[in-house]
């Protein structure tokens, strides 16, 4: 089965506006039939509650598409965030792409 891999690099401050921008390309990236997406997060510095609730919608349209989200990269500020609001639950993250790539894509 082949399956379709985008992989979507975010940067700087995942706020409101990063946030609806997000949204429309991970709309745009599961209209497109992608099967899996990883967001690459290493260059996030800093995540607000709008960019979480994006962060879930992007994982919600792509779950109703029957695809797959994945994180990787993200910093320790990022991390601890991920754990205090337990979205270290919803996504499945990597240490970074390389990790993604073992587990993931080699089992496919």
């Amino acid at each position: 089965m082949n399956q379709s891999v985008k992989i979507l690099e975010l940067s700087g401050i995942l706020d409101g506006i990063r946030g609806n921008e997000l949204r429309r390309e991970v709309s745009t990236i599961v209209a497109n039939g992608a099967d899996i997406l990883l967001l690459d997060m290493k260059e996030v510095k800093f995540i607000d509650s709008s960019g979480l609730g994006a962060l879930v919608s992007a994982m919600q349209m792509v779950r109703n598409a029957n695809g797959k989200l994945f994180v990787c990269s993200i910093s320790d500020q990022v991390r601890m965030l991920f754990e205090l609001t337990k979205m270290d639950r919803i996504f499945q993250t990597f240490a970074d792409r390389d990790e993604f790539n073992r587990q993931v894509l080699a089992t496919q």
